[in-house]
């Protein structure tokens, strides 16, 4: 388990700038020692922010995209294309302005999809995708993600994972059907915590003040089961990136003062 690194920003908008900065420089730095690299995104605000930055910079250029994996996180299980699905809004934020492979963009099974209605057989169909893309030096049945981001909710949820929710208790399936959320729409698919936990990085989002409550409360220890961000951590790095009202309630020493 790493230790958590907090990074503070002035506001949302300079936080999902250096967040794509960041990215780029990482997907690069992966490419050029493996020859391709492997992300997670996060869908939400703060997870469209940053790709709408980074489909602003210049600097987009120096991905290789043909040589870029793409997953996700979790997914709201609702007919392809819906404007609130995850995907959907990844695609007008990002995806369709750059030349992703469509083999590489691993998006979560629809509901209406081949699978029909079913999020439980739809996301062992996502654990199967993931375990056949997993090679010998991974680290168990999905591949070891560069960097896998997480947006943090109110509630101190990651992915699809909820406070005291099923899910968030699972320590053997990668991928999991998640019934009766306490967000809208009830039923989605999320990577469980032991997939999650592969990634060399975990990068966690959080702007604005309603988020204040929720990262003070994962950063102070609890237990996952409680409060599921705090079981979110890389094995390489544990980064999370912030404004600073979402970062209003942490102690000043958990974050260095020269966070810009």
């Amino acid at each position: 388990m790493t230790a958590p690194q907090v990074v503070v920003h002035r506001d949302k908008e300079l936080m999902a700038q250096a967040a794509a900065a960041r990215l780029i420089t990482k997907i690069v730095d992966a490419q050029a020692a493996r020859g391709s690299a492997s992300v997670v995104l996060t869908g939400g605000r703060n997870g469209n922010a940053l790709l709408a930055a980074l489909a602003a910079s210049p600097a987009r250029d120096a991905v290789d995209w043909a040589r870029l994996d793409l997953w996700w996180g979790d997914e709201r299980f609702l007919p392809s294309g819906d404007p609130d699905r995850n995907d959907t809004q990844a695609r007008e934020a990002l995806l369709d302005a750059v030349p992703v492979e469509p083999a590489r963009v691993h998006v979560m099974p629809s509901s209406d999809g081949p699978l029909g209605n079913d999020a439980d057989a739809a996301a062992e169909a996502y654990a199967q995708e993931l375990a056949a893309a997993a090679g010998p030096e991974d680290h168990g049945p999905v591949p070891s993600f560069d960097v896998l981001m997480l947006g943090v909710g109110p509630d101190t949820h990651v992915a699809s994972l909820f406070p005291g929710h099923p899910g968030v208790r699972e320590t053997e399936r990668t991928v999991v059907g998640v019934h009766g959320s306490p967000k809208p729409p009830p039923t989605r698919i999320s990577l469980t915590l032991p997939a999650i936990r592969a990634a060399r990085e975990v990068w966690l989002l959080a702007a604005g003040e309603d988020k204040a409550g929720a990262v003070a409360i994962a950063l102070s220890g609890p237990g996952e089961i409680q409060a599921p961000a705090a079981g979110a951590h890389g094995r390489a790095r544990t980064l999370w990136l912030l404004d600073r009202t979402a970062a209003a309630k942490l102690p000043p020493q958990l974050y260095p003062p020269s966070s810009p």
